[in-house]
């Protein structure tokens, strides 16, 4: 029997908005907010942007909320609805807990409370989960309309969402995805950083990084794999590290300890290697280091480089945070001829100017204050701070430091800013980490982070997700051909490692890289699971974003990727629309992620595995498209890996067919052109 709590909760979902304007809910000081925010609008924008607003409530309620709203408006740049947040707790609840006619839809509702979670989420109160801006509604209202309708749906209908707001319930069928989601799909010409500024604080679109808006984030965890994979063949390949024991006592400095960057830390660790990361944020570095994300926190550098010293002179793995600028921990390295290993950066610059780096000089509040009351002069310090970033950088890969861009824009963005990150070719300096590591190791092969959560919340079902990975995963390097073997056991040793690494933040989730075939046979694995019972509940399998086919990001995930159509985005809205008509529970598909607005197009699904012959059918022809079809563009681009890849995957499926496409002499291309061009 339910509780009266459950009961009350469901009540709640159930009623969407409530029949009265309530209280203001309370806050938690120690809530992380978001920064105020530019406010880009004129007179008329401004009565567009409250017309807009309050629309969502009824109008009996608009002369006490009209206030209310412009006052959000003016003092954070965007209209939340902070009223209208509710006071239960936010957090993924067990899928019998939810009000839904479908166990799909319950899911959902698990997923979309998990990235509104405050252990999980930056800025909860904001419905920002990560990345500085990544957004899951824009303001409470959607998310209140949202979950009603989540809770009326039937498997004969389809939830659409624009940029976080519930358009409706549509007639569909059982086949369809139970949702549809996109952000920010603005009109090209209108895809700039200020257009996104100006359209969002009019409320009509918004930034759904990559899992934020499509309720796929599990917390750090989601990247910490692909961030050890990244470490570990770094140390491989710039080192000649073969093994974890010779990374141990090599020094890796970066930045950030945020929704994503917030993986560093403990992923260094786990390969073996010493971290120091600096963080400029109080919330966000107590936050991780209370969760355990971070070993050792510290507020003035001499201590930090003094264990610096000491881990590096006995070997051990430990992660080392700085509460200041990294600025400041570059140049004292630099000043005092302290030499590291591998170097990178994780700062949000995908957004520089809101919210997502911070110049050296400055604190936090300083900072806040100074972009909302200056943003050309607040412009002009990052940019600056940028350029003592790179120089500090150069200076320390001169004495040679391996340094790679982590697909955050740090290289666009200093390059904009005039740092010194051009090499003679006109190309950076630096590669990206998937030009080097994760493209041609990883991607090209179709290994990606696949994700799954167990919907019970219950830690003995992730447990046994586990062990079924870890049987799945060995049977599979068993018989892995040598082009894939090292990934398999790389893979395996992540997994039967994960629950000792406590990687756990809100949901009761998982990462593992894998490829076509792994994913299907997890997925397969699972599915049986829960129908003889050794699951309590319904599994969702997804994936991050940043993967083998969701994304077309020339500065990231297409970087290796050199015929030319890494400026295009057939991949990803191609993956999108296969997703849909395979199986898929909800797809997304949207603009920007990881590098910025209007440079990336990004999409990513989820599917809910029940126990059912039916979900065996979608998760076989859905994941088999989910990968295959990346792996294809990249043969197709004329990769090794990916041309290795998929004539592997036509091998195996004779219902598989791709293009693939000859190589041409370049002694050919080069006399050819010569002779016809003159150049």
């Amino acid at each position: 029997m339910a509780t009266p709590i459950t009961t009350d909760f469901q009540a709640q979902i159930r009623r969407g908005l409530p029949a009265d304007p309530p209280p203001p809910p309370p806050a938690d000081p120690a809530v992380s907010r978001a920064p105020r925010r530019p406010l880009p609008l004129d007179a008329a924008g401004k009565r567009l942007a409250l017309r807009n607003a309050l629309r969502y409530v009824p109008a009996a309620w608009h002369r006490e909320l009209a206030p209310e709203f412009a006052r959000e408006l003016a003092e954070l740049g965007r209209i939340y609805m902070h009223r209208l947040r509710p006071a239960y707790e936010m957090r993924a609840r067990p899928l019998g807990e939810y009000p839904a006619r479908t166990r799909q839809a319950a899911a959902i509702m698990h997923m979309i409370q998990n990235n509104l979670d405050p252990a999980v989420a930056q800025h909860p109160y904001e419905l920002i989960t990560y990345g500085g801006n990544g957004t899951v509604f824009q303001n409470w209202a959607q998310y209140l309309l949202t979950m009603r309708y989540l809770s009326e749906m039937s498997e004969d209908q389809t939830l659409v969402m624009y940029s976080g707001h519930p358009l409706g319930l549509f007639p569909s069928h059982a086949d369809a995805p139970r949702v549809i989601v996109t952000n920010g799909m603005v009109i090209p010409n209108h895809s700039s950083p200020d257009d996104y500024t100006r359209l969002a604080a009019l409320g009509v679109t918004s930034y759904g990084q990559m899992t934020a808006g499509s309720y796929m984030y599990i917390g750090p965890q989601g990247i910490v794999h692909g961030t050890a994979i990244t470490v570990m063949n770094a140390g491989r390949l710039y080192l000649g590290c073969q093994s974890e024991e010779e990374l141990r006592g090599k020094v890796f400095v970066t930045a950030g300890l945020g929704g994503m960057s917030g993986a560093q830390a403990k992923a260094a660790v786990i390969a073996g290697a010493v971290c120091v990361v600096a963080e400029v944020n109080p919330e966000a570095a107590r936050k991780r280091h209370a969760q355990g994300w971070v070993d050792e926190l510290y507020e003035d550098l001499d201590t930090v480089l003094r264990r610096m010293a000491e881990a590096r002179a006995t070997r051990q793995p430990v992660s080392i945070a700085y509460l200041g600028n990294v600025v400041d921990l570059w140049e004292r390295l630099v000043r005092d001829g302290i030499d590291v290993e591998l170097g990178s950066d994780q700062t949000s610059l995908h957004i520089p100017f809101t919210g997502g780096y911070y110049p050296a000089g400055l604190t936090l509040a300083e900072g806040n204050r100074l972009q909302a009351d200056d943003p050309p002069a607040f412009k002009a310090a990052v940019q600056a701070s940028l350029r003592r970033h790179v120089t500090a950088v150069n200076a320390l890969a001169g004495r040679g430091m391996k340094f790679w861009d982590y697909g955050n824009a740090f290289l666009l963005e200093a390059g904009r800013a005039g740092a010194d990150v051009m090499a003679a070719d006109g190309t950076f300096r630096y590669p990206s980490y998937v030009e080097d590591i994760m493209g041609p190791m990883c991607f090209d092969y179709g290994f990606g982070p696949f994700r799954w959560v167990c919907t019970s919340a219950d830690p003995r079902d992730l447990a046994t997700t586990d062990a079924l990975a870890a049987e799945v995963i060995a049977e599979l390097a068993a018989g892995a051909p040598p082009e894939t073997r090292q990934q398999y056991l790389d893979n395996l040793r992540w997994i039967r490692r994960a629950g000792d690494n406590h990687l756990v933040v809100g949901s009761q989730a998982r990462i593992l890289y894998s490829d076509d075939q792994g994913r299907r046979r997890l997925a397969a694995a699972f599915n049986a699971a829960i129908r003889d019972g050794r699951l309590s509940a319904p599994v969702v399998i997804g994936r991050d974003h940043h993967d083998v086919s969701g994304t077309d990001s020339p500065y990231r995930e297409t970087a290796n990727i050199r015929d030319g159509s890494q400026w295009c985005a057939d991949m990803a809205v191609q993956n999108f629309a296969g997703d849909a008509c395979r199986g898929a529970t909800w797809v997304s598909l949207h603009n920007g992620g990881g590098v910025g607005w209007g440079e990336v197009i990004n999409g990513g699904f989820g599917l809910v595995l029940d126990g059912t012959a039916d979900a065996d059918r979608r998760l076989d022809l859905m994941l088999n498209w989910d990968v295959n079809n990346g792996i294809a563009r990249r043969a197709w681009a004329r990769n090794e890996g990916a041309e290795f890849a998929i004539r592997a995957a036509m091998a195996r499926d004779p219902l598989l067919r791709v293009t693939v496409g000859e190589h041409a002499d370049d002694e050919l291309i080069e006399r050819t052109a010569s002779e016809t061009f003159h150049d």
